[in-house]
């Protein structure tokens, strides 16, 4: 099939997760003999002097990355203005790429390409499939209270709703796209996330080495890493600590990532005084993140809105045991007592009994550890995943979708309205 996919994140132009998906899914496509057209951007803040279109062939993928119009536009100050004209260049590089070539389908990623997927679909006459990575929603526990999270959420809705299919990547997830968008969950296809098997052993030295580094006295070592958001709950880790340093005495906790909320984390920790326990290494390179991990004795997620969990997958492949909130597709991928440790989302005593049952039995742990890793080539294994996806594209059509107007916002939490 011919596929032309759009994303706001590609390689090397990555902010979170979706990047990572659509450059794997991409790829394992064309390896499986699909024409694969990826439509994307380049960092924010440039222009078409500095960073003009390319048009590229990598991995069996045809890329094309737009250049940024020479308006001033801050992606974070003005999210929406911003979004619009990204996917206005996108519209016109899609344009000049149906003149002499057609997809079968259109794969939209996210919400922040919902106008050019739409307007290119319709304009090639071919299906649209979306696929929801997370909502506005869901970020913010239910709450659409500032005008930008009403924006955002409209624009979810509307890709929803005028999407031929639809693809989530959790049944968790499915749930929550069925009751914001007022859509039916049976026509929702669930595709897991993958992992890719290469890259996650690396030297024992080097874990010997991260290990000297951040715990320097054989103290147990505590590990998380990924984005410093509210919705990642770091700060319930730090909030969990004290109660696990009075029963293991000494125990640190590294925290890799980067957010907004970092120095608000690093106030919380002086606040608690166990700053000096806490290590905020920013962003690791890949090699010395798995080392990491692989040092740790338990590595922490505690996310209070987690779509799927691929972080808890990388933990896993670097043969770390898990303790991880049960939130969304974080606990369908974290099973509690088999291939790790679970609790409620936003309970800080929960968390620091789970962490302190994985200190307290090594062996135990290592075992839930190496299950976790068996799981991790059985069940999210990107091929099967690419194949699944090619599934959805075969058999969606055009639907025949009437006008929509305006989406109503929730006044109260969109999760119990």
């Amino acid at each position: 099939m011919r596929v032309l996919m759009l994303s706001w994140e590609y390689p090397p132009v990555v902010v979170g997760g979706l990047g990572r998906h659509v450059h794997a899914l991409a790829t394992h496509l064309a390896e499986q003999g699909h024409e694969v057209v990826v439509l994307c951007r380049h960092e924010a803040g440039t222009d078409a002097l500095t960073h003009p279109t390319q048009r590229s062939t990598h991995e069996g993928v045809r890329l094309i990355r737009v250049a940024e119009d020479p308006t001033h536009l801050v992606f974070e100050k003005d999210l929406v203005a911003w979004t619009l004209a990204m996917g206005h260049a996108m519209v016109r590089a899609g344009f000049a790429l149906l003149r002499g070539w057609r997809p079968d389908v259109v794969h939209a990623h996210d919400w922040l390409v919902t106008h050019p997927a739409i307007a290119l679909a319709e304009q090639a006459g071919v299906p649209l499939v979306a696929t929801f990575h997370a909502t506005e929603a869901g970020r913010h526990s239910g709450w659409l209270s500032a005008p930008l999270n009403q924006q955002i959420h409209s624009v979810e809705w509307w890709l929803a709703n005028r999407a031929d299919a639809l693809i989530t990547c959790s049944a968790a997830m499915r749930a929550e796209t069925a009751h914001l968008f007022e859509v039916d969950a049976e026509g929702i296809a669930v595709i897991h996330n993958g992992i890719e098997p290469r890259g996650w052993r690396v030297p024992p030295e080097l874990v010997r080495q991260s290990r000297r580094r951040h715990s320097p006295r054989g103290e147990p070592l505590i590990a998380f890493f990924g984005r410093l958001e509210w919705e990642k709950g770091v700060h319930d880790l730090i909030a969990a600590l004290p109660r696990v340093r009075r029963t293991h005495p000494g125990t640190r906790l590294v925290v890799a990532g980067r957010g907004r909320q970092g120095p608000a984390l690093a106030n919380q920790a002086r606040k608690l005084r166990v700053a000096r326990s806490v290590r905020f290494v920013g962003h690791l390179p890949d090699r010395e993140l798995v080392a990491c991990l692989a040092a740790a004795d338990v590595v922490v997620l505690p996310s209070r809105y987690e779509p799927f969990g691929i972080v808890a997958l990388e933990a896993a492949a670097a043969g770390a045991p898990l303790v991880a909130a049960a939130t969304g597709g974080l606990g369908e991928v974290v099973i509690d007592g088999e291939t790790g440790l679970s609790f409620t989302p936003g309970d800080v005593a929960g968390l620091a009994e789970a962490v302190r049952a994985v200190l307290d039995d090594p062996v135990a742990a290592d075992r839930r550890a190496r299950r976790a890793k068996a799981r991790r080539a059985e069940d999210f294994d990107w091929r099967k995943i690419a194949a699944a996806t090619a599934e959805v594209y075969r058999r969606t059509e055009v639907r025949d979708i009437p006008p929509l107007g305006r989406p109503k916002i929730a006044s109260g939490n969109a999760f119990t309205a």
